[in-house]
């Protein structure tokens, strides 16, 4: 099969199985991605990324710290996400591709805060969003209220392009964020390092006080940088 043919019935898959967005990365640019295990994308060319939102309404309704019903449906988003993901394998599989599924929110480094590799590098290169000053994917049509998955696999599917940033001169997110931890600082392609957008400490401990302290929430999350964002609105 073509694989611009592959590419076009796996995207109809991804979609039916439930995901509001999905594009296809070229792993080429990723050679010195930190990945764990460091040799996780040696045996694979392309990467498919795939989304799902959460609803608007779940953000309008946060004041001065996350919410249960945030907390519930962020972890129910990422089931969902890895449930979708396992289809899209499974399809790669049954047109005799190798393909392996990233699970969407699974802490491997937790100082760090990350998982087996980014799924938003994967999800800019992939024309989902472009990465904001607040360092997460911003989509056109859902702003950064989605959660995200990947599937990495050697089938010869037709890579998106990233789109352009969008941010400008906005600095909503940096005005809202409760730990002062973005800088406000643009790019207008990627940032080389957290360090460039980010005072990560200063995000990371309030996302683990919030996970320690918080009756209910269960994860480490905060969501007023989402919440200010004009693409979410």
């Amino acid at each position: 099969m073509k694989p611009a043919r592959l590419t076009a019935q796996l995207k109809r898959q991804a979609l039916g199985l439930g995901a509001d967005l999905v594009g296809v990365a070229d792993l080429a640019p990723f050679s010195r991605l930190k990945t764990y295990p460091p040799d996780l994308l040696a045996p694979y060319r392309r990467a498919v990324s795939l989304a799902v939102r959460l609803p608007r309404a779940i953000f309008d309704d946060l004041v001065d710290q996350p919410t249960p019903i945030y907390a519930n449906f962020y972890q129910a988003a990422n089931r969902r996400l890895d449930e979708i993901a396992l289809g899209v394998a499974g399809f790669l599989e049954d047109h005799d591709y190798r393909a392996l599924p990233i699970p969407a929110s699974q802490m491997i480094d937790m100082t760090e805060l990350r998982g087996a590799l980014t799924h938003k590098a994967v999800a800019r290169m992939a024309g989902l969003g472009w990465q904001g000053k607040s360092l997460l994917i911003i989509t056109p049509q859902y702003g950064p209220r989605v959660r995200l998955v990947t599937v990495v696999t050697d089938a010869p599917l037709k890579a998106n392009r990233p789109l352009a940033n969008r941010c400008g001169k906005c600095d909503q997110c940096r005005r809202a964020c409760p730990a002062g931890a973005i800088k406000g600082v643009g790019t207008g392609n990627r940032y080389d390092s957290r360090g460039q957008a980010l005072h990560f400490a200063k995000c990371r401990n309030l996302l683990m006080q919030n996970f320690a302290k918080l009756p209910k929430v269960e994860v480490p999350i905060c969501g007023f940088c989402i919440k200010a964002c004009p693409f979410t609105r």
